[in-house]
C-alpha cells in the first residue's frame, strides 16, 4: 500500500475540514468568549495544537502502514485523529470561562492568561488519564454501564453544542439553515454530491458565499501580515496552574472529559476494528493521551482525541495518506498565522451546521448503541447536562440584564425572585456543580434498577454520596456575578444519596417481581 492513494485526496478534505472547524471555534472562542489576545492564540494556543495533532497523524498513518505490511492488504485506512469538540466546549464554559471569572473578581493583572492555565492544567490532567486508562480501558468499559457513559456525553452535546449552535442558526437562518440542509442531505441522507465533492465542503463553501453577500463576513478587522510561530514549550505557565489552585475545582470536568476521551476513542477503535482493520488498543490509546499531554506542554489548551468516522473515510477510499496530508495542513494554517486569514473570511456561521450535525449524531448515539430497556437510564443522563446549560443560560440572561459585579452582585435575594414565576433555581445551580458526576452516577445506577441489580445500584449511589460529602457535587457558593464550586461538604445530598443507596440495597428484600417486563 503506497503513502498515498486518490482516496486519500477524499479523506483528507473531510478530516481537514471537520479539523478546520475545530480551529475556528477554538480561534472564535479564545477571542470572543475567553478574550484571549491574539499573540495568546496565534502564539501559544495554536502552535501547540499544532505539535499534537501533526504528532498524532504521523502515528496513525505509520500504524496504518505497518498494519498493511503485516497483513498484506491495500485497504486499510488509519484511524482519524484530532481536537475533541465535546472537550474543546468543555474546557471553554467549564474551565477557562469559569476561572477567568475568579480571576477578574480577585482583581488579577491577566485574568485571560489564568484562563489560558487553567485550561493548559486540565488538557494535561486529561492527558495523564487517558495515559493511565490505556491500561484500564476495557476494565473501566466492562463496569460502566454504556447508558452511563454515552448519555452524559449527550447531555453535554444537547445543551452546549446543539441548542447552543440551533440558536446561532435560527439566529442568521439564510445561512444557517442553507447548510444545514446541505449537511442534513449528505450526513443523514448518506448521498453525496456528483463529481465526489464533500458534503462538508460544500457547506463550508456555500456558507461563506452567503455570509460574504449578507454581511456577516468578513469577521473583524483585517489579520495582520501572516508570520511564522514556532511552537515553545510553556512548562512555567504549567507550573503556575497547578499552584494558581485550578485543579480540585474544574475535577469532575477534568475527570469526565479524560475518561470520555478514552472511552470514547476505545468505541472507535473497536468501529475500525468492525470495519476490518484491528489495532492495537494500548498503544492506540497510549498515544491518544500522549497527545493531549504534548499539546499541554507547548501551550494548547484542548485535548486531541481519536475520531468517530473510521468506516466512512475507508468507504471514501481513504488509506494512510490522508492522515499525513491533515497533519501537514493543521501544521501550516497554525504556525503561519494563515488562520487568522481564514477566520477572517469564513464566519463560524459557515462551518456551524457540521458541529450542530456532531452534537446531534451524538446525542443520538446515546440512544442507538444502548439496549432498548436502557433509554430511561440514557434520559437520566442527559437531565443534568441540559439543566446545567439551563443555569447557565439563566445566570447570562441575568448578565444581560445588567446584574451582576460589583454593583448588582449575586445573592440569595436571586432564589426568591426566580420562585415568584416557580422555577427552583437553586436546584438549577446546586445541579450545575459536578453535573458529569451526577449524569454518569445517575445513570449507572438507574441502569442497575432496571436490571434489578439492587447492589449495583446501590453502589453507585453510595459513590455519589460520597463525592457530595467530600465537596465535588452540588456544592455551590454566590461570586458577585456567578456561581461555583465550594469544596465544603454537601450533606443534604450525601444524605439523599445515602438514602437512595440504601432504599436500592434493601429491594433485594423489600420488593418482589411484578411479573411485567419492560
Amino acid at each position: 500500500m503506497g503513502w498515498i492513494v486518490r482516496g486519500d485526496v477524499d479523506g483528507f478534505f473531510g478530516l481537514a475540514l471537520d479539523n478546520l472547524v475545530q480551529l475556528l471555534l477554538v480561534e472564535t472562542l479564545c477571542q470572543f468568549v475567553l478574550g484571549f489576545p491574539p499573540e495568546l492564540i496565534y502564539g501559544r494556543v495554536l502552535p501547540g495544537a499544532a505539535v499534537s495533532i501533526l504528532a498524532g497523524n504521523l502515528f496513525y498513518s505509520f500504524q496504518a502502514k505497518k498494519l498493511a505490511e503485516r497483513t498484506g492488504r491495500t485497504d486499510v485506512c488509519a484511524l482519524p485523529y484530532g481536537i475533541n469538540t465535546v472537550s474543546l466546549i468543555g474546557h471553554v464554559f467549564l474551565v477557562m470561562l469559569p476561572a477567568k471569572v475568579l480571576a477578574t473578581r480577585a482583581g488579577a493583572l491577566d485574568p485571560a492568561r489564568v484562563a489560558w492555565q487553567a485550561g493548559l492544567l486540565a488538557t494535561f490532567c486529561s492527558g495523564i488519564i487517558e495515559l493511565v486508562l490505556a491500561f484500564l480501558a476495557e476494565r473501566v468499559r466492562k463496569v460502566t454501564p454504556r447508558a452511563a457513559l454515552l448519555s452524559t456525553l449527550a447531555g453535554i452535546a444537547l445543551g452546549y453544542i446543539s441548542l447552543g449552535f440551533l440558536y446561532r442558526t435560527f439566529a442568521r437562518p439564510i445561512v444557517g439553515l442553507t447548510t444545514f440542509g446541505i449537511v442534513m442531505l449528505t450526513y443523514f441522507g448518506r448521498v453525496r454530491f456528483k463529481g465526489r465533492i464533500p458534503g462538508g465542503m460544500v457547506a463550508v463553501g456555500l456558507g461563506t458565499l452567503l455570509s460574504w453577500i449578507i454581511g456577516i463576513a468578513p469577521v473583524g478587522p483585517h489579520p495582520a501580515t501572516a508570520s511564522l510561530h514556532l511552537p515553545v514549550p510553556v512548562i512555567g505557565d504549567l507550573i503556575a496552574a497547578i499552584g494558581g489552585g485550578h485543579l480540585l475545582p474544574y475535577l469532575s470536568v477534568i475527570i469526565a472529559m479524560g475518561l470520555f476521551n478514552v472511552l470514547g476513542s476505545l468505541q472507535n477503535i473497536e468501529s475500525a476494528e468492525a470495519a476490518g482493520d484491528s489495532y492495537d488498543t494500548r498503544s492506540s490509546l497510549m498515544v491518544n493521551g500522549a497527545g493531549s499531554i504534548i499539546a499541554a506542554v507547548f501551550g494548547s489548551a484542548f485535548p486531541t482525541t481519536i475520531y468517530i468516522g473510521h468506516p466512512g473515510w475507508k468507504a471514501l477510499g481513504a488509506r494512510a495518506g490522508y492522515s499525513v496530508l491533515n497533519g501537514a495542513f493543521v501544521t501550516i494554517i497554525c504556525l503561519t498565522g494563515t488562520l487568522a486569514w481564514i477566520a477572517w473570511a469564513i464566519p463560524i456561521d459557515a462551518g456551524m451546521a457540521i458541529v450542530l450535525w456532531i452534537g446531534i449524531v451524538i446525542s443520538a448515539q446515546a440512544f442507538q448503541t444502548t439496549p432498548r430497556a436502557h433509554a430511561p437510564a440514557v434520559v437520566m443522563g442527559l437531565l443534568p447536562g441540559i439543566g446545567a446549560w439551563g443555569a447557565f443560560m439563566a445566570k447570562s440572561g441575568l448578565h444581560a440584564a445588567g446584574l451582576g459585579g460589583n454593583a448588582a452582585p449575586f445573592s440569595d435575594a436571586l432564589i426568591a425572585e426566580f420562585a415568584k414565576s416557580d422555577v427552583w433555581i437553586q436546584g438549577a445551580f446546586s445541579l450545575e456543580q459536578g453535573f458529569l458526576f451526577t449524569a454518569m452516577l445517575l445513570s449507572a445506577a438507574t441502569v442497575g434498577v432496571i436490571e434489578r441489580k439492587w447492589v449495583t445500584a446501590a453502589a453507585w449511589c453510595a459513590v455519589a454520596a460520597l463525592l457530595s460529602a467530600a465537596g465535588l457535587m452540588h456544592s455551590y457558593q454566590w461570586t458577585p456575578d456567578d456561581t461555583v464550586l465550594r469544596l465544603t461538604p454537601a450533606w443534604p445530598f450525601a444524605a439523599g444519596y445515602a438514602v437512595m443507596a440504601l432504599l436500592f440495597f434493601c429491594a433485594q428484600w423489600t420488593t418482589e417481581k411484578t411479573g411485567e417486563e419492560g
